[in-house]
């Protein structure tokens, strides 16, 4: 995807004036499984770029653009400085500040558990967001919603279900389960839980310690929800230390119930694996199916 055009048009952004060729360095990254990604150097500065498909993935970079800038408009934690959002072609492309990580320490972990508390505090009139956006390589909606329950199981579940059904991912047996989930929802969550600004998808692989310390928060997928949608799936794939979830618990105490309502956020992001990567994910999400 990297063209001479599209690498020369990235060079006149970043260093308006001339550069010669060897200042200037295209490094392939990995970090992603359906971007192209590249450490952009020139002279002492470096970006981070990502490139894909403009028609393949409409507005893709727009939308994490769009999050990153609510993210970061709340303060408390740190997103990264986007500098540009274009498309030439059919390429569309999003140039980051670099960002050189540092060391994770206990108290990177108490910070993260506060800023993401702090972040959640951020309150809304509606569940959802005023414009969809993605999971991944998924279309996300956002449909707004006064009831938590109602948004997840139409914003969330119920698309999930019916793409990974139509696929053959799913059975009859499955659409009866999550019926039954669909009807147990209100008892789980309960009435009174205010929309509060999530990241979306929460995972080890997306955030960042920088050299200062501090969390960073990188690829969301944004939007007014429960906090056990960040909560529940920083335990999908591990990553993240104990003493996160007790600063978090200080911050904002989690319900006796936590534990169910994390197994349920989750059903979500295992739907979206279990349609993009196969079948390895199934057992999980039978394994939440069969409690009720």
């Amino acid at each position: 995807m990297l063209t001479s055009q599209l690498s020369n048009h990235i060079v006149k952004l970043l260093s308006p004036g001339k550069v010669r060729t060897e200042n200037v360095t295209f490094q392939s990254i990995g970090g992603g499984s359906i971007n192209k990604t590249y450490k952009v150097s020139i002279h002492d500065a470096s970006y981070f770029c990502k490139i894909n498909s403009a028609s393949k993935f409409p507005q893709l970079f727009e939308k994490e653009w769009n999050g990153l800038k609510l993210i970061g408009s709340k303060g408390g934690i740190q997103v990264p400085e986007v500098l540009y959002c274009f498309q030439l072609e059919d390429c569309q492309v999003l140039i980051l500040r670099w960002i050189d990580e540092g060391q994770k320490d206990e108290q990177f972990w108490e910070r993260f558990g506060e800023q993401l508390a702090a972040l959640h505090n951020n309150s809304n009139e509606y569940f959802g967001l005023h414009e969809s956006n993605y999971m991944g390589s998924l279309v996300q909606l956002n449909n707004p919603s006064e009831d938590w329950t109602v948004y997840f199981n139409k914003s969330r579940l119920q698309p999930l279900v019916s793409l990974c059904y139509n696929i053959g991912a799913l059975t009859d047996k499955h659409l009866k389960q999550f019926d039954r989930i669909s009807l147990k929802l209100p008892e789980i969550f309960g009435e009174r839980q205010k929309p509060g600004l999530v990241h979306g998808d929460l995972w080890s692989g997306n955030f960042l310690c920088n050299k200062a310390g501090d969390p960073v928060l990188i690829d969301p997928a944004v939007c007014y929800a429960h906090p056990s949608v960040d909560l529940g799936m920083s335990t999908l794939f591990g990553g993240f230390g104990p003493r996160f979830y007790e600063a978090y618990h200080y911050c904002h105490p989690l319900p006796t119930n936590f534990k169910e309502q994390w197994e349920i956020c989750n059903l979500y992001p295992l739907l979206v694996h279990l349609f993009l990567f196969g079948n390895s994910y199934l057992s999980q999400v039978q394994e939440t199916l069969h409690k009720y």
